[in-house]
């Protein structure tokens, strides 16, 4: 029971002192070395140098072309004003009677194309908020809307979409980013009518309270917002409180390179990667493995790389600060993946503690003989306790991915729905009141926690969560497809 305490406590402290804007890339390792000399299990340099920086060097060796590639590419699209077109046309031809979902779908274009939630919250803020002033909608509801379109449905159902949430898991399964589409369309669908059903209710129920905002001054981020919105891979101070006029693109320049993703990571994944000769991959200068553990993986980076260029060349006169666009996105990749990464580290070495073991024996008893189940429940926790859907998952797959996998080929369940499950359960219980995404997305709006989370619970974890209850339940009846 000591042993289970100690890590119990790590982990708390990780989710209390990140909240209060201490750095994971010191909370991690010091927390993880912490655990260790508590139970005086392990040496802590050992520890330290083969276990938490092997697991968090062989993340980044894994990852960091896709948190490139997508910062870089979600930069662009914002600074050549395509965020802004793709916004502006959906709500305009939706019209003010559709406000709520106008700007769902504004969100849900622009983040399945692979653009920053950030970059979409400030994107599409300043349009919901006179579109909702114009309808008198309570001003309340727009972060749950904004959350409704950014963070559940296009992070981590729909097939297909580029976010990081639908890529950790393909080496792990050795799927791709199309895992059980049918299943993903299912469950997407599921959050986007089951959270419009209750934004539409909410905006009746306060129809009296009407928009009921004031002009605020314009939103300057405090340091330690900065700092937040740094961690998740944007950085507030890169905004300009007011933007200048500028050569705008038209709707279909704006929208083909995010079309162009979801298509050519299509088209990598069922035909070009699968004609490749790829046998050379069994050699040991090339880790010995085969193409199913990198297919997922080389399908987003050449999708990604082929969308950034053309984006370049359809806005090349826009793009008159290249260099610093591009300079921006790569600085702002580096953080969010080594804050991920030492998570990483960090559920390796608590996955060492002797304790772990009987903690992994209960996670994986749950459910019984159904480990979708168990899956659900040890991803979901952890991404609650480290406020990150990505972390969350990482830990959980590093530690008992392979557990997993034996499970669901025993059970008879293909890769693809233990992958689908994994990415769904991960973005349940992400945004917590202490995620950072939700603290941000609150001062754009010039709300309070109090004032509007409630709204942003429903659509981002109780909306997903009976989706995810779903999915596990047709996914055990009819498996993958």
């Amino acid at each position: 029971m000591y042993g289970i305490a100690v890590i119990v406590v790590a982990l708390g402290l990780l989710m209390y002192l990140a909240f209060r804007g201490i750095s994971l890339l010191i909370l991690a390792p010091a927390l993880a070395l912490l655990a260790v000399a508590a139970t005086g299990e392990l040496p802590i340099l050992g520890t330290y140098t083969q276990i938490f920086m092997g697991a968090t060097g062989g993340f980044v060796t894994s990852f960091f072309p896709l948190f490139l590639l997508g910062a870089i590419f979600g930069k662009l699209i914002e600074d050549s004003g395509s965020s802004e077109v793709l916004a502006n046309t959906i709500i305009a031809r939706l019209g003010e009677d559709k406000a709520i979902l106008a700007v769902v779908l504004a969100c849900a274009v622009m983040t399945y194309g692979g653009v920053s939630l950030f970059v979409v919250a400030f994107a599409v803020f300043p349009i919901a908020d006179a579109l909702f002033k114009k309808a008198d909608l309570p001003k309340r509801l727009i972060p749950g809307t904004i959350a409704l379109g950014a963070f559940t449905f296009t992070m981590s159902a729909l097939p297909g979409t580029p976010a990081i949430q639908n890529a950790i898991p393909m080496p792990f399964f050795g799927t791709s980013a199309f895992a059980a589409p049918g299943l993903g369309i299912m469950t997407g669908l599921i959050m986007l009518v089951l959270g419009m059903l209750w934004l539409q209710y909410r905006s009746r129920a306060l129809v009296a309270e009407g928009y009921a905002g004031i002009d605020e001054p314009p939103f300057v981020p405090t340091k330690e917002l900065r700092e937040r919105s740094a961690g998740e891979g944007f950085d507030l101070m890169e905004v300009p409180v007011e933007s200048p006029p500028r050569d705008l693109p038209d709707p279909f320049v704006a929208a083909l390179p995010l079309a162009l993703v979801i298509i050519l990571n299509f088209v990598f994944t069922g035909i070009v990667i699968p004609a490749m000769d790829t046998s050379y991959l069994a050699e040991p200068r090339f880790g010995e493995t085969d193409i199913s553990q990198l297919r997922g993986l080389w399908s987003v980076i050449a999708a990604l790389v082929i969308s950034t260029v053309l984006l370049i060349l359809l806005n090349w006169r826009r793009l008159t600060g290249l260099k610093t666009s591009l300079d921006s996105g790569a600085n702002a990749s580096l953080l969010p993946i080594f804050n991920t990464a030492s998570l990483v580290g960090f559920g390796a070495v608590i996955a060492s503690l002797a304790a772990f073991e009987l903690i992994q024996d209960n996670v994986v008893q749950l459910g019984g003989d159904n480990p979708l189940i168990s899956l659900a429940v040890g991803v979901s926790l952890l991404s609650a306790m480290t406020g990150s859907a990505s972390g969350g998952m990482s830990i959980a797959l590093s530690t008992m991915g392979e557990t997993y996998v034996a499970m669901g080929t025993a059970a008879g369940m293909a890769p693809e729905l233990l992958h689908r499950v994994t990415s769904v359960a991960a973005g349940v219980l992400d945004i917590l009141p202490h995620n950072g995404a939700v603290i941000t997305l609150l001062a754009i709006c010039g709300l309070t926690h109090r004032e509007a989370y409630f709204d942003i619970a429903v659509a981002g974890i109780v909306v997903p969560l009976v989706a995810l209850v779903a999915l596990i339940g047709v996914g055990t009846l009819f498996g993958s497809f």
